[in-house]
């Protein structure tokens, strides 16, 4: 693929804003439309846009490849340790063991919103490295 001017522009100024709205999506996913997976597939479309625009390589400073595989496996042993600490909190696994609670709490909050990010990190983590890999190969 030809690297353009304009789709080098245009992804600079645009990519802050997706990671944005990607971010958005993760934390006010239990309120509102999203979640987890919607806003972890957002974050790593705006780094395949990078990918496509700048090249893996410079990429990569940005977001090191290291960081990228230990946010994909660690999320799931984060989401692992969340589950099991609903069975030590005496509720089932994955149950929603941190209630906000008192005037002005956030409805829906607590376990869910932990589990949002937590999924939307692994989410996003995944399919940037499997992105990585196929731009990888393809520029070889």
């Amino acid at each position: 693929m030809k690297k353009t001017d304009i789709l080098d522009v245009v992804s600079r100024k645009l990519a802050p804003f997706i990671l944005l709205f990607g971010f958005y999506l993760l934390t006010y996913g239990h309120l509102s439309p999203g979640g987890g997976f919607q806003g972890g597939v957002t974050i790593a479309s705006a780094v395949i846009l990078l990918f496509l625009a700048k090249g893996t390589e410079r990429v990569l400073e940005v977001f090191p490849l290291k960081s990228v595989h230990y946010t994909e496996a660690y999320g799931f042993f984060a989401f692992l340790l969340t589950g099991i600490a609903g069975l030590v909190f005496g509720e089932g696994f994955l149950s929603s063991f941190l209630k906000v609670k008192g005037a002005g709490a956030i409805p829906g909050g607590g376990t869910i919103l932990l589990l949002n990010i937590i999924i939307g990190l692994k989410v996003g983590a995944g399919i940037t490295l499997i992105c990585y890999y196929l731009f990888k190969e393809r520029e070889e």
